[in-house]
């Protein structure tokens, strides 16, 4: 590989047997695939999805929406609350695309201005996340906010999205399935109270643990999973995935070694892969390093990990035999604890094999 810096580089094969995989899923369940993009923010990665037969896609702001459409995208969820500062551009776009927005709070509609056009307008439901989001056994809020809602003629009421983002906190299956089941409850729930005044309704779930690992989709319509594409070390530990399905590494210049605390210093800091962390064998890492090789990587050992970031400097704790087997000059691999951060942070990427992926920029 001719790397000199801090290169984010991807395994296409893991990417698509990923995509596969998730595809593969969403069809046995007769769910409606519509990835989040936020994580991989490529065009050239989204026409991956594209022909793995995807036609409607999530993203994470207005920005992003247009720069997808631009990509050819014509169906386009903006999962991520309203920003009413942007209202102009959301509606400019709307007359280009079928384009969703959500609403997740009271105040919102109010404030809203009527607008020539059609723009579609989802509830965001706030399962147990409690990040944002109407409480969906709020009777009155949801009543008024669907009454609102169904009056509006420039917006088109789809239905009810909601995140389970606390699956997150979960480090078992049987965890995460438990937080499936009661989201799917909660939505299902409202699919009840509300079908016969929106006919045709979508329930929409998503995130990544719930939907690569859990079974039981009934009353679901359509799911949003964004970091399988990628996975990380998160995902590994909550259960998602397997090492080995992690498709994303920053490759790192070694600048220093000191065989006295047997710590490897490289080129790679907070600024290339973020400052998310977890907890691994009882100790807070920021990543784990792998041995590159013209056809991937490898984990070469369950000791060695990334103890410290700053923001240039990363600091691996190693193994003794890690620390004799890299050299100063040597370009070492970090997983990711959290792969959207490090990817947005980074902004292109590496394909194995050569090819440079260009991501959208600011």
């Amino acid at each position: 590989m001719n790397i000199e810096h801090p290169t984010m580089i991807i395994d296409e094969q893991i990417c698509k047997r990923n995509l596969h995989n998730m595809v593969e899923k969403a069809i046995r369940n007769s769910l409606v695939l519509r990835p989040h993009f936020k994580t991989h923010q490529s065009a050239e990665i989204g026409d991956w999805f594209r022909a793995a037969g995807i036609k409607k896609i999530t993203v994470s702001s207005v920005r992003m929406a247009e720069y997808f459409a631009a990509a050819g995208w014509q169906d386009i969820t903006i999962a991520f609350p309203v920003n009413l500062l942007e209202w102009h551009r959301i509606h400019k776009l709307a007359e280009q695309i079928d384009l969703q927005i959500i609403i997740a709070s009271e105040g919102v509609l109010e404030n809203l201005p009527d607008g020539a056009g059609s723009v579609g307008a989802f509830i965001k439901v706030d399962v147990g996340t409690h990040r944002t989001g109407i409480d969906p056994t709020n009777h009155r809020v949801m009543d008024e906010l669907v009454a609102a809602l169904m009056k509006r003629s420039d917006l088109q009421f789809k239905g009810f999205l909601a995140h389970a983002g606390h699956s997150y906190a979960c480090r078992d299956k049987g965890c995460v399935q438990l937080v499936h089941d009661e989201s799917r409850k909660l939505m299902i729930a409202l699919r009840n109270r509300y079908s016969s005044q929106v006919p045709g309704m979508t329930i929409s779930l998503g995130d990544t643990p719930t939907c690569s690992i859990c079974e039981g989709w009934e009353g679901v319509d359509e799911i949003r999973p964004g970091n399988f594409i990628f996975y990380d070390l998160t995902q590994w530990l909550i259960g998602s995935c397997d090492l080995s399905d992690i498709a994303v590494a920053l490759a790192c210049p070694v600048v220093a070694k000191h065989r006295e605390r047997k710590t490897i210093i490289v080129y790679g800091g907070g600024v290339h892969l973020s400052k998310d962390r977890m907890e691994w064998q009882d100790k807070v890492i920021y990543g784990l390093p792998v041995l590159l090789s013209e056809d991937g990587w490898s984990l070469p050992d369950e000791e060695s990990c990334v103890v410290s970031l700053s923001q240039e400097h990363g600091v691996i704790q190693a193994s003794s035999d890690l620390f004799d087997r890299v050299g100063i000059g040597d370009i070492l691999g970090i997983l990711p604890v959290h792969s959207c951060m490090a990817c947005d942070l980074m902004k292109k990427y590496q394909v194995i094999g050569g090819k440079e992926i260009q991501m959208m920029t600011t």
